[in-house]
């Protein structure tokens, strides 16, 4: 195989769930198109490493600063839910159903790892809250051991800040089955039941 093709295959590797088969099926995807779609998806990579930032307040993906949701003035001012990643505010906007302010961590407290709430956005989360006007922080960290201990570190973080602090229900999903569960998710089910 040619230089430019292996370059290709292995930098497409480093994408997360990309292995070499499929690296391959793209690279002779992206061969298959004329020049200008493979050109089109260049372009549109690089302008998007160029051109995308963190938002200064919630640290969104953005390529305006502040971002369109910490500016949009109908939104709910003194709600703000935390989340990982920047995709999480993309899931949760796809919902429809939450209208308040975000804060990305980029990540998770992972002490074993050597990451702590230094190595992530937990200082301007702290900072946003102790400003004023924020009444609920809504924790909305994955229902994993690297989420619960982020959501522990965020509860210590604001504990004397005097803010309603809530977390995103955990359990069953919608349409599922409770032979398929393990005990541990219908416990925690069992726990976050609601009045009926």
């Amino acid at each position: 195989m040619s230089r430019p093709l292996e370059n290709l295959i292995y930098e497409l590797t480093k994408l997360p769930g990309v292995g070499d088969k499929s690296a391959e099926r793209i690279l002779y995807y992206i061969l298959e198109q004329d020049k200008e779609e493979a050109r089109g998806l260049a372009k549109a990579i690089v302008d998007a490493a160029e051109n995308i930032e963190e938002c200064s307040i919630c640290h969104n993906f953005t390529d305006d600063d502040p971002c369109d949701i910490c500016t949009d003035e109908s939104r709910d001012r003194t709600t703000i839910c935390v989340v990982e990643r920047p995709r999480d505010v993309a899931s949760m906007e796809k919902t429809n159903s939450y209208h308040g302010l975000y804060h990305v961590l980029h990540g998770t407290v992972q002490p074993t790892r050597g990451i702590f709430p230094s190595d992530l956005r937990f200082a301007s989360l702290v900072k946003r809250v102790k400003d004023g006007g924020i009444k609920e922080v809504i924790i909305a960290t994955n229902p994993t051991t690297d989420g619960d201990t982020t959501a522990m570190y965020i509860q210590e973080a604001l504990k004397d800040t005097g803010v309603l602090m809530t977390r995103i229900a955990h359990g069953i999903p919608v349409g599922g089955n409770l032979e398929y569960y393990d005990e541990l998710t219908i416990e925690t089910a069992l726990k976050n039941r609601v009045s009926y």
